[in-house]
């Protein structure tokens, strides 16, 4: 049963159920035992609502990939008070198949509060929509934050994202621009890096189409979670090489930066987290897995045939022994003779496989110098061994005396296994993440990516105390002179949650999500509002002196407002609506997070002054000034509890992320694979019908290209490589439409699908593929409807394929067909009860519960200290008290 609303009603019920219960023992039991430890999971909200997003996740993972992506790239309207017109342009770049898409441009929408909007009414003589008159009504809202959602590159969407960006935006007063960029596995690396980067160019440098006006980048922050967060840190460091203007800051919610697992925490906080136990993995079908049934029974993961690794590795696990190592340059050299090339490692073949240990007691140290091609004739001792570090596809293994295993199947979605260590892939390898722009990094200690969070916060901090290994370097010139170019501290907030799991502000109603959204907005308002000199000295909010004015009108989902009630379609509330009912000192009436915010600069700030955090080189602990900034401060590091309370964190040397040897980040390793390899060894035995159907469904699709092509051949379809043959065998060329062509030739697109010859897109990527239904669309989009400039012809359609596509759900016999889902919103015919609707309901629901019970609390605290005040004034005036004594510390 595919991923909908009602599949995932039945599957989360019952998981609702047996949360309460289990909740309700649980809490007995500590109440019982007299155990005061203080959990997250000990409000039964979060523990539910943890539940619920765990198990939709793991149904996701018992289909297919594009079902996942249909339901979560599902359009679901924005709230009443929320404005969200779309916005869809044209930006294109890169190489030819990254060019490659079905959309006409990238899906993205600006998202804010109605409340902010101006009265901007539209030029004379323009008929623009309501949701472009929107744009031009929030185009005086300077700050900007550039929010790219998460779901591990290939599912989720804006949709899915799309109630937290407004609760941004409302907090830090000021507009979101949310992109949804394509997803893998149709569209993977560096699609969906390309789509972002076009996203900031677009705002910095509109096209003379755009209805806003160019963003400043000191204007601009970029925000992002889990892999939004890592795409965000990727295109900083893209800004950073190519010496274009950063943003003034950037929010990092669980990063993804390591997709190799290479951090312990992958591993021990699997059972206290939402990511599934064996991580993505999905019922076969023609998208993905790339090999549905593995060819000729070969297995998914098999020890490794060579002692070098496999093509197109180019290392070995182990240090070789000088002999050894001659011994395999030599072999490699006469594979490639004639080229100046070192050949691959697959292409050699050895008799003896021996262990890890034994190639490592191989090793007899000393400066190796074999022989190289004339441009590498000198290579050091760290070169020489870096070209043996471990490399995907060969796994690292936990004992010595074990045969290193090889991977034979793409293990992430979002790249190939060679590609995980690229540095725009992971960029935990970028040889420097010094020179960055602000960062605010955020972490739930229960997360599996904790570690790798933790590491690559500490590696921005100090770009010279974190060093990337010798194998990255080597494979990258870029990165190499990073290292050098590169060294200047990035300034970064790192604070890490109890007992949170991945990506907490998703759980928008506990105490540690509503600091953290307090926290955020903080942070953009303060990076946004003051002089890049000036946030050179303190880019931190909780260091500005005087703090900073806080107010925020209250949220229709945290309170009953009726004069905010605005019905859809309807004017936008008086400005001062809000206002008037605005109390600064308890925001709605409850301890609000801005109080909590407020308490926790506090703590901050003497963390500070008592030398507790990291100063720049030439930096010092901060005088009692309370007139002007703390300066000089390079790295806050703070834990988070429950109750949203910051605490100062343990020393480096105390943390086990900081204390992993360069050279073992960024491998992978025995027991990620393992358990990866378990799960789906498991799917492919319970799926195994559902993988042999996949195979015969591509053979179909393969012929239907086929015929299809053949079609447009036949009806004129000329491409430009072939317009010289065509000539020679005609005697006359075709017009370049037809009078029954439904399209037109697009200059925009500068390639297409049959313009591939010489490159070499990803196995999963839809641009090289003939064997999808989406891949199918996409062809006869270009052929038909959207053709590339590299087309001399838009061939006519003939009347037996109108009719058919007339007759089939997913084309249509005179527009484009349906494109991927990866790319393309679906708009649900049924939208009150979609499922992405439902939990938007129950966030409101549990806000407003979660302000309702600590209002309530909040009363019954001033009630019980004034009875209690009462009831010591009482006995003061029965009883008589010493001259100048105070009974006032008793009632503090």
């Amino acid at each position: 049963m595919p991923v909908t609303t009602t599949s995932a009603a039945v599957h989360i019920t019952p998981v609702v159920l047996k949360t309460f219960y289990k909740h309700t023992k649980h809490k007995g039991h500590k109440v019982k035992n007299g155990d005061t430890t203080e959990e997250a999971t000990d409000d039964l909200i979060y523990d539910e609502a943890f539940h619920i997003v765990k198990a939709f996740i793991q149904l996701g993972t018992r289909n297919k990939v594009e079902s996942l992506q249909h339901f979560t790239n599902t359009h679901v309207p924005a709230p009443y008070w929320a404005a969200v017109p779309p916005d869809l342009k044209q930006i294109v770049g890169g190489e030819r198949w990254w060019q490659i898409r079905g959309l006409d441009g990238i899906d993205a929408e600006w998202v804010t509060e109605k409340e902010y909007l101006d009265d901007t009414k539209p030029p004379p003589g323009n008929e623009l929509s309501d949701d472009d008159c929107d744009i031009l009504r929030m185009d005086h809202l300077e700050t900007v934050m550039l929010y790219v959602h998460g779901g591990a590159y290939f599912w989720g969407s804006i949709n899915t994202h799309r109630y937290q960006i407004i609760r941004y935006a409302r907090k830090f007063k000021g507009r979101a621009f949310a992109v949804n960029y394509r997803k893998a596995p149709q569209y993977p690396w560096p699609c969906p890096l390309q789509d972002v980067i076009a996203a900031y160019l677009y705002l910095t440098s509109p096209p003379p189409e755009a209805l806003h006006k160019p963003v400043p980048s000191s204007k601009i922050v970029f925000a992002g979670d889990s892999a939004g967060a890592g795409l965000c840190l990727t295109m900083l460091t893209v800004l950073r090489d190519l010496g274009l203007e950063q943003p003034a800051g950037a929010v990092l919610i669980s990063p993804w930066v390591d997709l190799t697992h290479s951090f312990p925490s992958v591993m021990h906080n699997a059972s206290t987290d939402i990511i599934p136990p064996h991580g993505f993995i999905h019922k076969p079908s023609t998208l993905w897995p790339i090999e549905a049934v593995p060819q000729e029974g070969r297995a998914r993961v098999i020890p490794t045939q060579t002692n070098p690794p496999p093509k197109p590795g180019h290392a070995d696990v182990l240090r070789p022994s000088d002999e050894r190592l001659g011994e395999q340059v030599e072999q490699r050299m006469q594979a490639s003779q004639g080229e100046a090339l070192i050949a691959h490692a697959g292409e050699l073949t050895e008799k003896d496989v021996k262990t890890q240990a034994e190639m490592h007691n191989e090793t007899n140290g000393g400066t190796i110098r074999p022989e190289r091609p004339p441009q590498k004739q000198s290579t050091s001792e760290s070169e020489c061994l870096a070209f043996w570090e471990p490399k995907p596809p060969k796994v690292l293994m936990n004992d010595p005396n074990d045969r290193p295993l090889e991977l034979r199947s793409q293990i992430q979605l979002y790249a190939t296994n060679e590609q995980l260590t690229h540095p725009l892939v992971s960029p935990i390898l970028q040889g420097s993440l010094g020179n960055l722009c602000p960062l605010y990094i955020i972490a739930g200690d229960g997360e599996c990516l904790r570690d790798e969070i933790i590491y690559v916060a500490h590696k921005a901090a100090n770009p010279k105390e974190y060093p990337t290994r010798e194998g990255t370097l080597k494979d990258s010139p870029r990165q190499r002179e990073n290292v050098a170019k590169f060294q200047t501290p990035t300034k970064v907030h790192l604070q890490v949650f109890d007992g949170m799991c991945h990506v907490l502000t998703v759980f928008i109603f506990t105490d540690s999500a509503k600091y953290a959204y307090r926290s955020i907005a903080e942070f953009i308002k303060h990076v946004t509002r003051y002089s890049p000199e000036h946030l050179e000295q303190n880019p931190f909010p909780e260091l500005h002196r005087p703090p900073s004015e806080i107010s925020d009108p209250p949220s229709p989902d945290e309170e009953d407002h009726p004069s905010l009630e605005v019905p859809s379609g309807k004017k936008s509330p008086p400005k001062d609506a809000g206002k008037r009912r605005f109390r600064p000192d308890h925001d709605n009436g409850t301890r609000s997070d801005v109080e909590l915010y407020r308490e926790n600069e506090s703590k901050t700030k003497l963390e500070v002054k008592s030398g507790d955090v990291r100063f720049v080189p030439d930096g010092s602990p901060a005088t009692e000034d309370e007139d002007r900034d703390i300066p000089g401060v390079r790295m806050i590091r703070e834990r988070v509890d429950i109750f949203g309370h910051v605490r100062l964190m343990e020393g480096e040397e105390e943390i086990p992320a900081l204390q992993i040897p360069p050279s073992e980040i960024g491998l992978i390793k025995e027991d990620p694979v393992r358990r990866w390899l378990s799960g789906q060894e498991k799917w492919d035995k319970k799926y195994k019908r559902n993988a042999i159907k996949a195979e015969r469904r591509r053979r179909h699709y393969e012929k239907k290209a086929a015929v299809l092509i053949a079609h447009a051949r036949e009806n004129g379809l000329i491409l430009d490589n072939e317009r010289t043959a065509v000539i020679n065998q005609r005697a006359s060329l075709p017009t370049a439409m037809s009078s029954t062509s439904v399209g037109n030739v697009e200059c925009d697109r500068r390639w297409g699908p049959f313009d591939l010859e010489s490159e070499q897109p990803p196995g999963s990527a839809i641009a090289g593929r003939r064997d999808t239904r989406e891949a199918v669309a996409l062809i006869k989009k270009h052929i038909y409807h959207s053709a590339p400039a590299t087309h001399r012809t838009v061939p006519r359609m003939s009347t037996s394929d109108a009719a058919r596509a007339a007759f089939d759900p997913s084309d249509h016999p005179f527009k484009p067909p349906r494109q991927s889902v990866s790319e393309e919103q679906v708009h649900a015919r049924i939208i009150p009860f979609h499922g992405l609707r439902m939990w938007q309901g129950l966030i409101s629901y549990f806000m407003r519960k979660s302000s309702k019970k600590a209002q309530q609390g909040k009363r019954q605290a001033l009630q019980t200290l004034r009875t209690g005040s009462d009831k010591l004034k009482n006995a003061g005036s029965s009883h008589s008290q010493p001259k100048g004594s105070s009974q006032s510390s008793s009632t503090r």
